[in-house]
């Protein structure tokens, strides 16, 4: 159950991030359009859309999606904040060994 949780969340990030790259790559961007582009069902993408749009890395426009500055600077430093992540995870995962 406690890995299930975690690897609910990694599936939900993972989409998240999807959703956010494919926005910055044809930026604007509709549901339909982005949906049918990402291969997820539409009511997920308008999920992670929302989430985005809650953290600030994308807004709205009358054409569809658009990333904000906000999106330039974390997809730059995403890298950067995964690697103590997976360093934590590997820890975690060594401690039943």
């Amino acid at each position: 159950m406690l890995v299930k949780r975690l690897e609910r969340e990694m599936d939900m990030l993972g989409r998240h991030l999807i959703v956010l790259r494919t926005v910055a790559r044809e930026e604007p961007i509709g549901i339909l359009k982005l949906a049918e582009e990402v291969g997820f069902p539409k009511h997920k993408v308008r999920y992670s859309l929302r989430v985005l749009e809650h953290e600030g890395l994308i807004e709205p426009s009358p054409r569809g999606a658009i990333t904000t500055k906000k999106a330039t600077k974390f997809i730059a430093q995403f890298e950067s904040k995964m690697n103590p992540l997976e360093k934590k995870l590997s820890r975690v995962s060594k401690t039943l060994r």
